[in-house]
Order: C-alpha cells, then structure tokens, then sequence
C-alpha cells in the first residue's frame, strides 16, 4: 500500500472517530436514521410486492388479505417521511458539536508550544488557517460535514447489500448485471468531480483575491478613500480580473463534463432497461408474477440510488486538507518540554538575572540582545528605556517566555525560568504589551480574563490604574460590553483601553503575580494622567517587582533605577540624577524631550474620550 493511501487510511479512521464527539444519543440516532433510510428501498420493494400479489388473490381469499401487506407499505412510506423530518436536525446537531470539540482541540494544540515562535513561521500559520475549518466555498468542509459523509459512505454500502439480497432471491444474474455498470457510473461520475474539485483548488488563491476586492468595495471605513480617490472603477476591475482568472478554468472543466455526460447516462439506462424489459417478458409469458417484477424493478433502481451518489466523497475530499493540516501541527507544535503544574513557581518576589542574554529573531541574523547582563531585585521598579529597536520590548518577551534566548540563560531567584517551565512561570507575571487586545466583553470580562472574580479587588485596580473614573461613565458600569458591536455596548478611546489594560495587571498582581512588566503602558494617556498613574505604580512595587518600559523619561525619573539600552547591550544604568550628572546619551536625551514638552508639544499616541 502506498504512503498516500495509508495516509487518507488513517484520515478515514480519524473522521470516524470524531463521531464520538457528537454525544451518544445524537450519533446513535444519526446512525440509525442513515442505516434505515438506505435499508428502505429493499423493504419498500417487499412490501410493494406483498401488496400487489395479495390483490391478485383478492377476489378469491378476501378483502383481508390485503391489508397487512397495505400496512407494511403504509408503515414504510410514513418511517420514510418521519426520517426525511428528523434527517437535517439531527446531521447539523452531530456536525456541530464534532465541529466544536475539534475547534477546542485545535485552541488546545495551538497553546501546546512554549514560546511562540513556532507560531509565528509563516508555514505553521499557514496551517492554522487550513486547520481552523471555516469554509468560504463549496469545496471546503468541516471536519463534522466530513465525519458524517465518511458514516455514510459506509452505510450506503450497507443499502447496496440489502438491496443485492433482495434481487438474488429472484435471480443472480441481476446481481452482477447492475452493480457492476453502478460501480462504473461511480468510477466516473467520482472522477469528473474530484476533478472539478482540484481544479476549483487550484484557483482558491484568486477566489479568495476576488472576496476581498469584493468585501472592499462595501466596507464602510474603507468608503470614505474609496470615494475621495475615485477607485472604484480600479477595485471593481481588479476583483472581477480575479473572479474570472479563477471561473474559466471551472467553467471549461463544466463544458467538459456536460459533454461526457452520455457515457454515464448509458451505464445507467442500458442494465436498467436490460433488466427491466428481462423481467417484463418473464411477466408476460407466466415465468414469474407482477410482484416479482416490481419488486425487482424496485430494488434494481435502489442499487444505482446506493452507489451512484458521489457527493459523500466529496465531503471527505474536501475536509482532507483540513486533517492533514491539524497531522502536521500535532507534529509541529508538541513540545515535549512542557511541563504542567498546579502549584505556584515562587514563593516569594524573586531577584531576576539576565546572564550574557542574546538574541536575534528567527529567520533574521541581526542580534537583537547581545551579552547583556543585568540583574533585578526583588521589588525594585526598573525603567528600560532607549531608541527604538535597542531591545527593550524583546527583553520583555524573553522574560515572559515567549521566545527563548539564543544565548545566556535568564534566572529567578538562582532558577532557569526555562526550568521552571514557561506556563508555571507566567502565571507568576502580569504583562501589558505595547500592542495589548482590546477583547469585546464586558468590563469586568476584559479585566478578569477567566480569572475568579473579586469585585474589590477589581474596585482596588480600577483605582489604582485610573480606570474608575471611566468606570463611573460607563452605561453598565463593570458589565458594560467594551464594543460597538455588542448590544448596549459603547467603544473607548486608547487612553481609557489602556487604563483597561492597566487594571488588568494590577488585579494580577493582587491574586498573587509577583512581577508586573509594563511596555509603553501610557502611551495613550497625556502628561498629567500618566504621572498619576506612575506614581500608582511607585506604590505596587512594594507588593511586586515592576519593570517599565516608556519613552516618555519625564515619568520615569522616579523609578529605582533606569536602565538605558543601546544596540542590545545596556550602555547607562543609575537613578534619575545620577544619569543626569552623568551627562551622557540619557541626559541628552531627557533634556531634548523637556524641551519640547515646555514648547507645548503633546506626544500621546491618540486622543479621544468615551463615546
């Protein structure tokens, strides 16, 4: 067996073990509709043949004769309509809830990495985006529409047999007479659409071009330029050049297939006509009864009706690529270094080192970090600051795990934080990133992230992060939704989402986090806010390590020490006044930005108030 059979072999078997995931009683209810829906036709049969042999004897056994035989058939038609019914229902509750877990899983196994630098290769994107299953065409599929296809691939051959058994009681040459032309119907009607199917594939990237464009032209931010600049003649052209690079190759393999179409039609209509004029005669000259040829009639049809239908395996064609791309992230993202663990990772405020740190991205050969040394006391307030890209936000990220040094070893309290294992050690950090997420929850949500709620303790941050004030305005107060786009819910402007963010880490602090690190953490905020703010932050520091990360120095000249950072290494270290005596690249620096500050410049980010 080749590699690539055993390969869609086990696919095969992962679809089918999926169907656990759609509950006992849905699955087995799914189960048992599809068994007897396929199984219908060959009892239909038998039971139109029942009825029509007992009108024949009628006029001399009785009206009676025929009624159980009509009750059979009654009972069939009505089965057969209840599951029509139920049918859909209960497929769309099976596929969801196998859609759901396997999205669960996939959250679980994208979380799987330490660090996210594997993430962050543009091939394992490219498989997180194959693997989330969102299909936006119709060769696309769900791993819960591809469970259920496989199921019934299986049970369609289940009706193939029980209709085969019913034309062999007659006779056995029907057997092989119509399964093998259904067969070869399959064969090529399954041909022509895997086919279609590659060559729709091949064009997903046009498509998806063309979805695009066409999204642009109806996007409201997106107008205003539209209208200003006049393109839309340009992004009307360009979707459409898309659509069509992508259609006509569709639309010729279509031309194709309309044409091939008789050879098809031919392995359909001759064993039916051969069977059907084969027991008409036998009929006529008293070899066999009108029952036998109905039911034979009957079940012949149910043969093609079990194999002929291809689009189950189109469904499965269609989620291939969708397992194949959850495979190679199993293989990808599994570290076999992590370690999970309930208990905390400290005991106490530990003293951080950073010994001979170096660092340079993946995929690039310019160091970041180079041998950089520096150590962190245990509830000191450190300010990092420099020119933009001397390291200061990396060295964040490698203290908070998600990247690994290239060189050295970062150390709490004499420890390797890698050691201590990257999920145990970040739960002993609260982190605000320069580039944080604004989550579209409620207050309270986009504070507590999952965390237990302490409605005074959250009172408490709020607080100390100036966030209260904002609190006061809100419709809702804590359970306000933080976005347009939810029901009631109003949008903040940067400074008020980054005094969110703030009490975010304070209330991480307060259930146990022992080193808050905060990169551009008021950046939004102006002058005088920000001040007060930091003056907050001079006071956590007793309750926790702080270190800043701001390019405003004004307000970090209270920090404990300032740690300037040039081409990766620390060029200057001290307090405020030190560095200022000092004289050096620090000072000139703090004295560039004092005097613009006094000539009324206003470097916030963005302006804005709550809306």
């Amino acid at each position: 067996m080749s590699d690539e059979r055993r390969a869609m072999l086990r696919i095969r078997r992962q679809l089918l073990g999926l169907l656990r995931d759609g509950g006992l009683p849905a699955t087995v209810l799914f189960s048992v509709i599809q068994l007897v829906q396929v199984v219908l036709p060959a009892l239909t049969a038998l039971a139109t043949a029942a009825v029509v042999n007992s009108v024949g004897t009628t006029a001399n056994a009785g009206v009676s004769r025929v009624v159980t035989p009509l009750v059979l058939l009654a009972a069939t038609l009505i089965v057969a309509q209840i599951l029509s019914a139920i049918q859909l229902p209960t497929t769309l509750v099976v596929q969801s809830r196998i859609d759901v877990a396997y999205r669960e899983r996939l959250a679980d196994l994208a979380s799987r990495s330490e660090t996210i630098t594997v993430l962050e290769q543009p091939a394992v994107q490219d498989l997180i985006a194959t693997a989330n299953a969102e299909p936006s065409t119709w060769i696309e599929k769900t791993p819960g529409q591809g469970s259920t296809a496989q199921l019934l691939l299986i049970v369609r051959y289940v009706g193939l047999v029980s209709s085969a058994l019913v034309l062999v009681r007659f006779s056995w040459w029907l057997v092989p007479l119509l399964v093998l032309p259904a067969f070869a119907f399959r064969y090529l009607a399954l041909r022509q659409w895997l086919n279609h199917f590659r060559i729709w594939a091949r064009g997903i990237g046009d498509h998806r071009r063309y979805q695009y464009w066409s999204k642009l032209a109806f996007a409201p931010a997106e107008g205003k330029e539209i209208r200003v600049f006049g393109i839309d003649d340009w992004i009307s052209s360009t979707g459409q050049n898309h659509g069509l690079t992508h259609m006509r190759p569709v639309w010729e393999d279509d031309y194709r297939a309309a044409r091939a179409k008789w050879l098809q039609s031919a392995l359909l209509f001759v064993p039916l006509v051969i069977v059907f004029l084969a027991v008409c005669i036998q009929t006529e000259h008293g070899r066999t009864s009108l029952a036998t040829e109905t039911v034979v009639l009957t079940a012949a049809w149910a043969v093609f009706q079990a194999v002929g239908y291809t689009f189950d395996s189109v469904a499965v064609q269609g989620v291939v690529p969708v397992m194949q791309a959850y495979n190679a992230l199993d293989a990808a993202l599994t570290d076999p270094r992590r370690t999970e663990s309930d208990t905390p990772a400290l005991t106490r405020t530990p003293t951080l080192a950073f010994e001979g740190v170096g660092f340079h991205y993946p995929g690039t050969e310019r160091e970041i970090l180079k041998g950089l040394d520096l150590e962190i006391r245990p509830g000191e307030l450190v300010a990092l600051v420099g020119m933009n890209g001397a390291g200061k936000s990396t060295l964040t990220k490698l203290l908070a795990g998600l990247y690994e040094p290239t060189a050295g070893t970062i150390r709490a309290d004499g420890r390797d934080i890698a050691e201590i294992g990257y999920a145990a050690w970040r739960r002993e950090l609260a982190v605000v990133f320069q580039d944080f997420v604004r989550y579209p929850l409620s207050a309270r949500e986009n504070v507590a992230l999952g965390a237990e709620i302490d409605q005074d303790a959250l009172d408490a941050a709020a607080r100390e992060a100036g966030f209260d004030e904002v609190l006061a305005r809100l419709p809702e107060g804590w359970d306000t939704p933080l976005s347009k786009e939810r029901v009631g819910g109003v949008d903040l402007s940067g400074g008020q989402w980054q005094q969110v963010v703030l009490t975010r880490a304070i209330y991480a602090i307060k259930h146990g986090a022992k080193i808050l690190v905060l990169d551009e953490p008021t950046a939004h905020l102006d002058v005088r806010t920000e001040f007060e703010v930091f003056e907050r932050l001079t006071r956590l520091a007793r309750e926790a390590t702080v270190i800043l990360i701001s390019h405003r120095l004004s307000t970090v000249r209270q920090a404990d020490r300032i740690v300037l950072l040039e081409n990766g290494r620390i060029a200057e270290s001290g307090d405020h006044d030190a560095l200022m005596e000092l004289g050096g690249d620090y000072a000139a620096m703090f004295t560039i930005q004092a005097e613009r500050f006094q000539s009324g410049y206003d470097d916030r980010v963005e302006e804005g108030e709550l809306l």
